[in-house]
């Protein structure tokens, strides 16, 4: 019986290298399929195809297992891997890849498939307001979407009137209307719309890729065979601020045969004649509605309280104009607001920056800009103006954002990063109710964004210190002295000009979601001493230029998703540089003078390619709080010795070839393994499993004395300052923690909650406290949850102090007492597989 296992590891020993280069061919063979579907999918491409999902899941094991065994063909070269499991680990590799090359016959005779149609898009909207007004407008427009007599119509009105929140009502209203309309495609135009641009965003709505037809007829042709495929749409095209012929952008004229409609809304009722459209009139509030309105914004117990504002309210009322926007906006500003004076004061700040009280139309930046002005908050201004640097209606993702206005500096540098976030979507959501920003969600992701009106209060008000949308980037006149914040995104630019823009001022250059290919003249960086902040982020550039290594100000360097960039020039003189992202390009070595840049707080050289962290180059960079190296880097591991003196990094992302390394990064971490103040942001743990840490003394430290003040107070204004509850936690796990004294501070108690189905303690000798309270009913303790299991030793439980008795002897019928042998047969195991997930060198 024991001869076959015997034999098996000889066999594994003897053939290791033979299993090895077994390995390496099937790995080739399984390249060149790849290659071949590739390829061929690539061919199949067309616009409206996408790759099936079962191509997508193979190409993506593909990678998995080629990663997998780049790690193998490292651990084969290193002395202390014995050749047996080596062997052993070979043949079941080059079993996995035989299985991936055999299901490559099961992907039929084309690799890409016809994507689903939708019928639309279900667009988040607010209260419409106006109760008699705007419903009237709105069952106008419905009644002629409905009918037969008119197949274009176009709402007109001015800017902030209510325009598109009303279609927005019309478009999700139109999605159950299954028996008239197929689908109901929306798109928004904007002012930087051009038929190039408006082509983009009708295919990207078709999920067609135009791409890569550059001849605007061509395009025409694709976006016109699309839609006539569709039959028995509404398209509407929102804030559209000029005239086009549909067949330049590609659009079948709706007919009664096609059974298609479209809808435009625009402030000049000039474009709904020159598209032959039936015109509806968007009319602004009645004073009835303006009032109820303002009063709903600023709460009507302002009046209940202080029956003397009334008249001053409505002179505030009668400045907004009528206008849905400027009430929204001026009532926000007055939250909270109840003192008299206070309301006096304002009312005659707004009636002195209101220059024309007539001109609504010319005006309404003025009452927008006293929404901006009683912030009385620089940081906040200032956030508002970075803002209006993305494109127009344009979804700002929240964490971008701040991670964005960190490095502007408008967010200093605060105790964490976790802090700054806290910060900076503090500042979000103020904004946000005084209805300067607007919030919003899709799939679990968070933005915010701005109406065009805001957005060009900001742009007017920042003046020629900002430069937005250039269409012509080759005119250096446009490129002013007096520029400070440059923001050319999502420009549909193609080529870098030969330029050099004389801008002694410009701080911020926003190049980033651009079709630039190729490399950069090295003349266009070379008067820009005073750039702060670089973002050429997903482009098709190859390097950057040699010029760029001067730029001795230059704060953030952001290259992410720069697919094909390979070649950063020497970054030595750049020793203000505070980020720098490198996540997701080509680059194969470190960037030349990485170890000068002493200031860096993020660092990700998360690029798959990358072949070798030189050793002493990290001590260098103190500052650190983020670093992140590619998980399938072919060599990069992460040196646990170097990391370590890291004393202020916060977030690491990489890979640890070498469990020494990894033990020396655990080793390190201080004597508690949470405090309070992080346990705030762990609501959605599940799982605590910890092992082998020799000089872990506490699991939940408390506040210490010199932990800042804020994180204290914090802690008090949640009530962590007694008990302590983890909402989702499901298992507990502690194993041989010889220095573990206890799970939290004598002050503090762990509330058990509904989820809790193991608690699992082995080998912790000095660990004499288990501080759980069970919930009070009625005054009495409460049974634990039913699924709950204590795993321990019986020596071990009787020797724990309790708080309290009666918790012990509620908590005892649900201990599984364990004998010692069968528990460390338990824990050997799970550590075994620990190890192996974690390329260690134990064997399963």
């Amino acid at each position: 019986m024991i001869w076959a296992p015997i034999s098996e590891y000889y066999n594994y020993h003897k053939n290791a290298g033979e299993l090895m280069k077994n390995l390496k061919r099937k790995r080739q063979e399984l390249e060149c399929g790849r290659s071949d579907i590739e390829l061929k999918m690539g061919a199949e491409l067309f616009p409206g195809k996408r790759p099936k999902k079962e191509v997508q899941f193979w190409l993506q094991k593909v990678e998995t297992i080629n990663g997998e065994i780049e790690t193998i063909e490292q651990e084969a070269g290193r002395v202390k891997y014995s050749n047996a499991r080596i062997g052993k680990i070979a043949c079941k590799k080059i079993q996995e890849v035989e299985e991936l090359m055999n299901q490559r016959g099961g992907f039929g005779d084309s690799f890409v498939v016809d994507p689903p149609i939708s019928r639309g898009d279900v667009l988040p909207i607010t209260t419409i307001v106006g109760e008699s007004t705007a419903k009237r407008t709105l069952e106008k427009i419905w009644e002629h979407v409905l009918g037969e007599d008119f197949r274009k119509i176009g709402v007109y009105g001015m800017g902030g009137i209510g325009k598109t929140t009303v279609m927005k009502e019309i478009n999700n209203c139109l999605l159950k209307e299954t028996d008239r309309f197929d689908n109901v495609i929306w798109v928004t135009a904007s002012k930087a719309s051009n038929v190039f641009k408006l082509q983009n965003d009708i295919a990207c709505k078709l999920e067609l890729n135009l791409s890569s037809f550059k001849d605007e007829t061509t395009r025409a042709s694709k976006l016109y065979v699309a839609l006539e495929n569709r039959k028995r749409y509404v398209l509407i095209l929102d804030d559209m601020w000029e005239a086009f012929r549909l067949e330049d952008i590609g659009i079948p004229e709706p007919t009664l045969a096609n059974g298609c409609k479209m809808v435009l809304t625009t402030r000049d009722v000039n474009v709904c004649d020159r598209m032959n459209c039936k015109n509806i009139k968007m009319k602004l509030l009645s004073k009835d509605e303006s009032w109820n309105l303002f009063l709903d914004i600023v709460g009507h117990d302002v009046l209940i309280n202080n029956p003397n504002l009334k008249a001053i309210v409505e002179e505030v009322v009668k400045e907004c104009a009528r206008l849905p926007l400027a009430i929204i906006t001026i009532a926000g500003s007055f939250k909270n607001v109840v003192d008299v004076s206070e309301w006096r004061n304002a009312l005659e700040e707004l009636r002195t920056s209101i220059k024309e009280p007539n001109n609504v139309a010319t005006t309404i930046f003025e009452r927008l800009q006293f929404s901006y002005e009683r912030l009385k908050d620089e940081k906040l201004q200032l956030c508002l103006l970075y803002c209006a640097l993305y494109p127009e209606d344009y979804e700002i993702d929240r964490d971008e954002l701040i991670e964005h206005l960190i490095d502007e500096g408008v967010i200093k540098r605060m105790k964490s990063r976790q802090v700054e976030f806290d910060k900076g979507h503090t500042m979000l959501n103020k904004l946000e109710n005084v209805s300067l920003l607007e919030g919003g969600s899709d799939n679990n992701k968070y933005f915010v964004k701005m109406h065009d009106l805001i957005r060009d209060m900001a742009l007017q008000i920042a003046g020629p210190k900002f430069m937005v949308e250039l269409e012509d980037f080759q005119d250096e006149e446009k490129w002013g002295k007096d520029l400070v914040k440059v923001s050319l995104m999502r420009n549909s630019m193609f080529e870098f000009p030969y330029i050099s823009p004389m801008c002694p001022k410009l701080s911020t250059l926003l190049l980033n979601r651009n079709n630039f290919h190729g490399s950069i003249p090295d003349s266009f960086f070379v008067h820009l001493h005073g750039l702060n902040v670089l973002d050429l982020s997903h482009t098709l550039i190859t390097s950057l230029p040699n010029s760029v290594s001067d730029l001795e100000n230059l704060t953030t360097l952001r290259l992410m998703d720069c697919k094909i960039f390979t070649r950063v020039p020497s970054l030595a003189k750049l020793t203000a540089l505070r980020k720098l992202d490198l996540s997701r390009s080509r680059i194969k070595e470190i960037p030349h003078g990485l170890e000068m840049l002493v200031n860096l707080r993020y660092l990700s050289l998360d690029a798959r390619d990358l072949e070798k962290m030189p050793l002493g180059i990290l001590p260098k960079l103190t500052q650190l709080q983020v670093l992140k190296f590619h998980w399938l880097s072919n060599s990069l591991g992460v040196n646990g010795e170097e990391i370590v003196k890291l004393k202020r990094l916060e977030h690491l992302k990489g890979r640890f070839y070498d469990i020494n390394h990894f033990n020396t990064y655990v080793g390190s971490l201080e004597k508690k393994l949470f405090t309070l103040g992080l346990l705030l942001n762990l609501g959605n743990l599940e799982e605590i499993d910890v092992f082998d840490c020799e000089q872990l003394e506490e699991i939940i430290g408390g506040v210490s004395d010199d932990e800042v003040e804020e994180e204290a107070e914090e802690i008090e204004e949640t009530g962590m300052g007694s008990n302590v509850i983890f909402p989702k936690l499901r298992k507990l796990k502690l194993w041989d923690l010889p220095e573990l004294k206890t799970i939290c501070s004598s002050s503090n108690v762990i509330v058990f909650d509904s989820p809790l189905q193991l608690i699992e303690i082995f080998r912790c000798p000095k660990l004499k406290r288990l501080p759980f309270s069970l919930r009070l009913t009625n005054g009495q303790p409460s049974s634990p949850p039913s699924s709950l299991r204590i795993d321990i030793m019986k020596e071990e439980w009787e020797l724990l102090e309790w708080d309290n008795h009666d918790t012990k002897n509620i908590l005892e019928p649900r201990c599984l007492f364990k004998q010692r042998a069968s528990l460390e047969n338990t824990i050997g195991k799970k550590k075994t597989i620990y190890r192996i997930c974690h390329q260690a060198k134990a064997e399963s």
